[in-house]
């Protein structure tokens, strides 16, 4: 079996640690393979559902299988820069900064409507979570530049709109709210955890994560 470039470094893993997981050859990445996340039997999302589910439930001993399974396919999902910078004003501008997709969150200020709130809120809290969790370092430099998220505490707000989007739990989003104010209560413990994802993606070399974090941080 030929191993995905993107898996560098997940023969040694298997090989250190023992892992079982099945990840079978898969065709090269593209846009059209992602609904809410990349379909469950490609080997990256089966690499982050590993990861998560051992960090969380066997290292930290904190046995919520529907947060891990979230945090998870997040991860999966931001692979792409078109999830990842989802968010886009009136003008069609994607927005990168914190700070201005707060103001796109505003009902008061560019939200057209409480379900666009509900968007973008959700939208912020996986940003804020996932560089706050994979790539802190990145966060550092963007408060040395001339932009908004320089007065923006990431955790503050990251919390803060998974508690918005939780307070959204009527019609369709009732079943979901529950896991939404859970990811509030826990962020700064999701943030460590997946400081440890982050930490074993760099023992094992991994090339997705290596790229990404050039690209971010350099």
């Amino acid at each position: 079996m030929v191993r995905p470039s993107y898996l560098d470094g997940g023969q040694w893993a298997l090989a250190t640690y023992g892992w079982e997981v099945a990840r079978p050859q898969a065709a090269p990445l593209t846009a059209e393979m992602l609904g809410n996340t990349l379909r469950a039997s490609h080997p990256l999302s089966l690499l982050f559902h590993d990861l998560v589910h051992r960090t969380f439930l066997h290292e930290l001993h904190h046995h919520d299988a529907e947060m891990a399974d979230y945090l998870a396919g997040l991860l999966t999902d931001f692979t792409f820069a078109e999830r990842l910078y989802q968010i886009r004003d009136a003008q069609g501008r994607r927005l990168e900064d914190v700070g201005e997709m707060l103001i796109e969150s505003h009902p008061l200020l560019a939200a057209e409507s409480f379900d666009r709130e509900r968007e973008v809120r959700k939208h912020i809290g996986d940003y804020t979570l996932f560089f706050t969790g994979l790539f802190p370092e990145h966060l550092r430099r963007r408060q040395r530049s001339l932009v908004l998220d320089r007065f923006v505490d990431y955790v503050k707000a990251g919390k803060e709109s998974y508690h918005i989007v939780s307070k959204f739990d009527q019609f369709e989003y009732r079943r979901v709210a529950p896991l939404f104010r859970r990811l509030s209560e826990n962020f700064e413990l999701c943030v460590y955890g997946l400081n440890r994802v982050r930490d074993q993606l760099r023992a094992m070399q991994d090339s997705y994560y290596q790229k990404l974090e050039r690209t971010l941080i350099l």
